[in-house]
């Protein structure tokens, strides 16, 4: 039981289980896929080791944008913006556009010169714009990410990994204009067609974003995300020859073989505890919240219940009560509060007479 116990602190949301079909198959040379309902890791190919990533860095300046700024202000080109190496969405020195119009220039174009151009606009310079793409990496908790530009151009200083692009993908396709940018197919803007690169959002079902990227010296880069009946997934994979048919396979595979159950409903009954000095012996434990995880059709969860396994009179209904763990294995998957589901008052000791010393026991 402690032993179990002392080990959900790393394990609360991040039980790994191997995909058993496609595993070995997968091109990446590093590789997640992360059930963003739920924050459990499916699959994993070498998942923190730090790599360049191109232009999945633009997924952090975008969500800095959506996040920080009005998306229909209007901004000028500054000539800092234009003629920016790689891909582009060819912005004029002078010309005016809304922060949504670059955003789509920046998520669908892969634009470079929109990444400058939005990072000149919120930060007032590319460094002070990268100074807030660290904040935030800092505040989600990326560890082994750091930015040193908005668009990924090669820099060693620009760096993250497969989990963390993960987390801070799962993160930002919570904010409702990021989500809507980089799911949108085409889009016009001004004189400008644009097409999503991201050829996932025609060929898996649910496909509703993120981003690609590459560079010569980071390889393809693909970071994905789909939907199906209300459950997210992403996936990321480094350095991938095959990308479009890797996340393919792994989307399918994670919504296949990985389905979202409810494990434990709000207001259930989770058992009941011992209660000393009581009116009643015993009062049920219930739970506060429910709890849905995704499992495999082999993998049964189980509870376990916080020790100790008693508890003195009084208890008050609707009390926090501690908490049940939910395993599977030896790995606690997540908690649940629990609250008591009644009152149990403390019993009062009978009192004595005054007489029953005279004449208690006698016959």
């Amino acid at each position: 039981m402690k032993k179990t116990l002392l080990r959900t602190a790393a394990a609360l949301l991040a039980a790994v289980a191997l995909y058993p079909g496609h595993a070995s198959a997968i091109s990446a040379k590093k590789a997640i896929v992360m059930d963003a309902t739920t924050g459990r890791i499916l699959y994993e190919k070498d998942p923190d080791s730090r790599s360049l990533i191109a232009s999945t860095t633009k997924i952090m300046t975008a969500l800095i944008i959506c996040e920080q700024c009005n998306v229909l202000d209007r901004m000028k080109i500054p000539k800092e913006a234009v003629g920016i190496e790689g891909s582009s969405m060819y912005l004029k020195e002078g010309e005016v556009l809304t922060i949504q119009d670059l955003l789509y220039g920046l998520m669908l174009q892969s634009g470079n010169d929109a990444a400058v151009a939005l990072a000149i606009y919120h930060g007032g310079t590319v460094e002070g714009f990268a100074e807030l793409m660290n904040d935030k990496a800092r505040l989600l908790g990326l560890k082994d990410t750091h930015f040193e530009n908005p668009n990924g151009l090669d820099s060693p200083g620009n760096y993250s990994t497969a989990r963390d692009l993960a987390v801070l993908a799962s993160y930002a396709m919570k904010d409702p204009i990021f989500a809507k940018t980089v799911s949108t197919k085409t889009v016009t803007v001004g004189q400008r067609s644009l097409r999503n690169h991201n050829k996932l959002l025609w060929q898996v079902e649910g496909a509703d974003g993120v981003k690609t990227g590459y560079t010569k010296a980071a390889g393809r880069l693909l970071v994905s995300s789909a939907v199906r009946q209300g459950r997210r997934l992403i996936a990321v994979t480094i350095d991938d020859g095959d990308d479009w048919a890797d996340h393919k396979a792994m989307l399918e595979e994670g919504f296949s073989c990985y389905q979202l159950r409810r494990i434990v409903g709000p207001g259930q009954v989770m058992g009941s505890v011992e209660v000393f000095g009581g009116t009643e012996s015993r009062v049920e434990l219930i739970a506060e919240e429910g709890f849905d995880y995704a499992l495999s059709s082999q993998e049964l969860p189980r509870i376990v219940l916080e020790e100790p396994g008693f508890r003195y009179a009084p208890v008050v209904e609707g009390q926090t009560a501690g908490y049940a763990y939910i395993c599977i294995g030896d790995d606690a998957i997540g908690k649940i509060p629990l609250i008591y589901g009644k009152t149990v008052e403390q019993s009062v000791p009978k009192k004595k007479h005054f007489w029953d010393g005279w004449f208690g026991g006698r016959s």
